[in-house]
């Protein structure tokens, strides 16, 4: 016969065992302006959101954004991305006519912008000025700084991602896998960096996560992606 002590046991096992599974709760350091944020032990001393953009939870994914606008829509293309005029292309279809973020003649008027201004980021737009979009090399310093772990089921709820804990304090930071969006369908997942590629004007930089790794790369800025924002 069972007894309660073996019964507790038991339950506290399955309790050990399912947070093994689904992952820890999100660790939360302070509050600003209305919103959670988490102190990784990062070098630079940088603190995360604990949500997205347009979210009220780290299990929610919160709005999406082309790179460099600060509200959510339904199409993303260069025909509605709003640093184009989309009167001249060249033979792969991408635009020559950017009005912002240009570093090259061929790509429209050179104003050699690469980080976005605070006007244009969907993180200071929507949160205020404490909060701002990350850079690449934020990302990057997030990403080496942390140990990864993908699940299928964060803490019960059935929402997917990557669990990062950091290597310095043990803290932990949730990414749900969002998704991002081309015209209106959704792919992949990732989070927009404020960094524009250095080569491509057309091309922002971005995180990206899988099943199996944590990674940076460029994407075209008409795309959508969810923003995490850090602390200004």
């Amino acid at each position: 016969m069972a007894t309660k002590a073996n019964i507790k046991k038991f339950i506290i096992s399955l309790f050990t065992i399912g947070m093994a599974i689904c992952g820890s709760a999100q660790s939360v350091s302070e509050n600003i302006g209305g919103h959670d944020c988490v102190d990784l032990g990062l070098p630079s001393g940088r603190k995360w959101a604990t949500c997205n953009i347009g979210a009220n939870k780290p299990t929610e994914y919160g709005k999406h954004f082309a790179w460099g606008e600060t509200k959510q829509k339904i199409n993303y293309t260069w025909v509605t991305y709003k640093w184009c005029e989309n009167k001249k292309v060249d033979d792969l279809g991408f635009p020559q006519d950017f009005t912002k973020y240009v570093l090259k003649n061929k790509s429209g008027k050179v104003d050699n912008k690469t980080v976005l201004e605070a006007a244009d980021d969907a993180a200071t737009a929507n949160w205020g000025s404490a909060w701002r979009m990350p850079t690449i090399e934020e990302m990057k310093e997030l990403v080496e700084n942390c140990t990864w772990e993908w699940t299928t089921n964060y803490n019960g709820t059935g929402i997917a991602g990557q669990i990062g804990t950091s290597k310095l304090n043990g803290n932990t930071i949730f990414l749900p896998a969002a998704g991002y969006r081309y015209d209106s369908a959704s792919l992949g997942g990732g989070y927009w960096s404020s960094s524009l590629n250095l080569d491509y004007s057309d091309y922002s930089l971005a995180l990206d996560f899988h099943e199996t790794d944590v990674e940076w790369h460029d994407d075209r800025r008409s795309y959508s992606r969810s923003v995490r924002a850090v602390l200004n």
